[in-house]
């Protein structure tokens, strides 16, 4: 009898070792990745909550403040631009919009830099220190504001001012500036709270997404097909290949033993009574073969029977290709059953095959199973 002890002396052990090694490594990174974003709105909602300035953060700088003027914040390396082209952007809102992705230290197109300098923020409004001059961007007379979502720019329209301008600044400092920004402007029109309260909207919402450390693998959830190298796609090929071949070879038809061509047969004619008791040689008859009975086709098993999971692996979640409602929370167990793709739990979507077969959490999102083909069809239940 095999030994079945904890050294993993059996391919079931085996199995359950390596379901456990992968679901912790998946789990640990999407942990890390929720703690990252738990941790960054936190910070701004501290930030947004004690941001506050004073008169004496603007001593030194050559600007002079109004009387209920304070300095919020300055940004020593900062470029002015302006657009080439008149552009309408929306009006400035308080939106805490969440960062999608990293910077590209770029300009985009139609975007030329003709002063650079420091940026400072005020209570009352935004102002670059350049080498050329001076220019001022006023909340009070702001009719657009725009982040590109790519380039570290913000352009900014303003009443007195035809041309739309605005600041490209380091990568590392924009979303800062741009928080603190529109930390300002939403002081100039008294509406802190309403960021205060996006954010705790925020950080609630993100506390329902924390992952859930996964269930132990034990080896009497191994399965056959696991110790099959390949897994359920090897056998699903061979099953295949089982059900093909044979069809293949009922549809060829094999010819006829004959060859099914014309054959010379020796005849002789059935005697009579006036008949000569014998003939002088046999005579050739030309025989063809009578023609062969057409075959009905036979029906495909899968014609016969239908799929009750529209081709998903059998799993007892319910799970399959089927249409019907998205998985946006799936079961912990969901990876013994079918191929997670790497980081499988820091997805933040529905459940997405994707076209190597592999399983996706970010259905809906651009970055779906951008490392496996692209997405091939949503898991319903």
């Amino acid at each position: 009898m095999a030994k079945t002890d904890s050294t993993g002396s059996t391919w079931r052990y085996r199995w359950a070792h390596r379901q456990n090694v992968r679901r912790v490594s998946t789990y640990r990174g999407a942990e890390a990745a929720w703690r990252r974003r738990d941790d960054e709105l936190r910070r701004l909602r501290a930030l947004a909550a004690d941001f506050e300035g004073s008169v004496a953060a603007g001593a030194g700088l050559p600007l002079e403040l109004a009387a209920d003027e304070v300095v919020l914040w300055a940004l020593p390396a900062a470029q002015l631009v302006e657009v080439r082209h008149t552009s309408v952007l929306p009006a400035p809102d308080l939106t805490v919009a969440p960062r999608t992705g990293p910077l590209r230290p770029r300009r985009p197109d139609g975007v030329r830099v003709t002063d650079a300098g420091m940026a400072v923020i005020t209570s009352r409004r935004l102002v670059l220190l350049g080498g050329r001059g001076r220019r001022d961007w006023a909340y009070g007379r702001m009719t657009g504001l725009a982040h590109d979502p790519a380039a570290p720019v913000t352009l900014i329209q303003v009443l007195d001012r035809r041309r739309t301008s605005g600041l490209l600044l380091p990568t590392d400092a924009a979303p800062d500036f741009r928080f603190k920004l529109t930390l300002a402007f939403a002081d100039a029109i008294e509406q802190r709270a309403a960021v205060l309260t996006q954010l705790d909207e925020l950080i609630a919402e993100h506390a329902q997404l924390k992952p859930f450390r996964p269930a132990v693998a034990t080896p009497g959830q191994a399965r056959l097909s696991s110790f099959v190298p390949g897994g359920r796609r090897s056998i699903a090929v061979a099953s295949a290949i089982a059900l093909l071949v044979p069809a293949a070879l009922i549809e060829s038809d094999p010819s006829d033993p004959t060859g099914g061509a014309e054959v010379a047969a020796a005849a002789t004619p059935a005697p009579t009574a006036s008949a000569a008791p014998a003939l002088i040689g046999p005579t050739l008859a030309l025989r063809t073969p009578p023609p062969k009975p057409a075959k009905s086709p036979r029906p495909s098993p899968s014609a016969s029977q239908g799929d009750p999971r529209c081709g998903a692996p059998e799993n007892p979640l319910g799970y399959d290709f089927c249409g019907g409602t998205r998985i946006r929370k799936p079961a912990a167990e969901v990876c013994d059953w079918f191929d997670c793709v790497p980081q499988f739990w820091a997805g933040r979507g529905y459940l997405v095959q994707c076209r190597d077969g592999s399983v996706s959490l970010a259905g809906g999102r651009s970055s779906a199973c951008t490392e496996h083909d692209g997405v091939r069809r949503t898991i319903t239940k």
